[in-house]
């Protein structure tokens, strides 16, 4: 059920490369019920001038574009992403790593972390055990998500319709969870509570980047 790490197998290498990005050939509704879902979280959210768990929101999702950009890039140059999602498992691939349900899950992932933590967000565990200061509820957050997703995605690696491929067989679980999720949380959890200056820039900053690079490489033929 559960898979750790990629196993560099010749049925994994064949199904990335059949792999095919941005194609109709599975789509259906629940694209558009999917997409209605996301709007309403984050209207909901503006309506109640939650506008910190938008912040959570958006600058966990800029990021995993970065990382999804980024994994494209790597197919294309080595052959193989690190990690993939099969036709099979989805009715619209985006880049060869995210296909449509799992981006909306990203761009909701950072509001349910945010909104995990203590409503006192300067909260500390461990105090005087982990020095004075303690741990951060922040961190501990996003630890304690980064796992969780960390896990789910073994599970998905390990379904018979492969809905998560890793090729490589020094890819799996430990790099998942200390490359990838724990940076997507620790974004999620900490750019809320920046000074509204360096918020700012942050997400302009992160968000045109996906924008140029999205613009430049996928016309390109790179993602």
């Amino acid at each position: 059920m559960f898979k750790f790490w990629g196993d560099g197998s010749q049925e994994a290498m064949d199904l990335v490369k059949a792999i095919q990005v941005r194609s109709t050939e599975n789509f259906n509704w629940t694209f558009i019920f999917i997409l209605a879902v996301v709007f309403y979280v984050y209207w909901s959210e503006i309506h109640k001038k939650h506008y910190e768990a938008v912040y959570a929101g958006l600058a966990l999702y800029g990021v995993h574009w970065l990382y999804e950009i980024c994994n494209a890039v790597i197919g294309k140059i080595f052959g193989y992403p690190l990690w993939s999602v099969s036709n099979q498992s989805t009715t619209f691939i985006l880049l060869i790593g995210v296909c449509w349900e799992l981006s909306m899950m990203f761009s909701l992932a950072g509001i349910i972390s945010f909104k995990m933590m203590p409503q006192d967000r300067t909260k500390r565990y461990l105090v005087g055990k982990l020095g004075k200061k303690g741990i951060s509820c922040k961190l501990v957050t996003a630890l304690e998500m980064a796992l969780l997703f960390a896990l789910v995605e073994s599970f998905l690696a390990g379904t018979s319709n492969h809905s998560f491929i890793w090729v490589y067989p020094w890819w799996g679980v430990i790099p998942v969870f200390i490359t990838t999720y724990i940076p997507f949380f620790l974004a999620s959890n900490y750019v809320p509570d920046m000074k509204p200056a360096k918020r700012k820039k942050f997400l302009i900053c992160e968000w045109v980047l996906v924008a140029v690079l999205l613009a430049v490489l996928i016309p390109a033929g790179v993602i």
